[in-house]
């Protein structure tokens, strides 16, 4: 095993081998290795804008809280999650892109979550952007009060930011080899 894959928490390095064949790189180490390399910098840049946007982590987000969050998947996508407000959310996922199986980004306004938001589960919607998500690795919430268009403009401006950031980890990871 590579050395960045062998860094990683064991659920990820799983989950990264699950995959790699949906990116349309070869099930390879070498493959591993970029991907390894790509959600590093993933999670750098998760830890670094939620600071700076005044979140916290959180150990989940509970169905019927009035808060939303941003969440980290395992195979590093983003999934916002807007405040609930008349018993819905806005959500949004984005998977950024190299992973073929799935939608690059989709926004719903209206959505609802199936259940309670938890780290190392899926999150499945009742009404929402996708079905299900992969399992959470990390969850933030703004850490004051605020109100609900605040809230959920902080949220928006912090996921734009990593949007944005995780868009380029992937095209660098596409244009160069795992010492990127």
């Amino acid at each position: 095993m590579g050395t960045l894959l062998a860094s990683l928490p064991a659920q990820i390095q799983s989950h990264i081998k699950t995959i790699a064949p949906s990116t349309g790189m070869p099930d390879t180490e070498e493959s591993y290795e970029k991907l390894a390399l790509g959600w590093q910098k993933k999670l750098e840049l998760f830890n670094q804008q939620i600071e700076a946007g005044g979140m916290v982590e959180a150990e989940g987000l509970a169905q019927e809280d009035a808060r939303g969050c941003v969440a980290l998947t395992y195979s590093g996508s983003l999934l916002l999650i807007g405040p609930l407000e008349g018993g819905k959310r806005k959500c949004a996922y984005n998977s950024i892109g190299l992973r073929k199986d799935v939608p690059e980004s989709v926004v719903k306004e209206g959505s609802s979550l199936a259940g309670d938001l938890s780290l190392d589960r899926p999150v499945a919607f009742e009404n929402g952007p996708v079905k299900s998500t992969s399992a959470i690795f990390k969850v933030a919430v703004v850490e004051q009060p605020l109100s609900l268009v605040e809230e959920e403009q902080k949220i928006s401006e912090v996921t734009v930011i990593l949007t944005q950031g995780f868009v380029d980890v992937n095209q660098a990871l596409l244009l160069t080899g795992p010492k990127a």
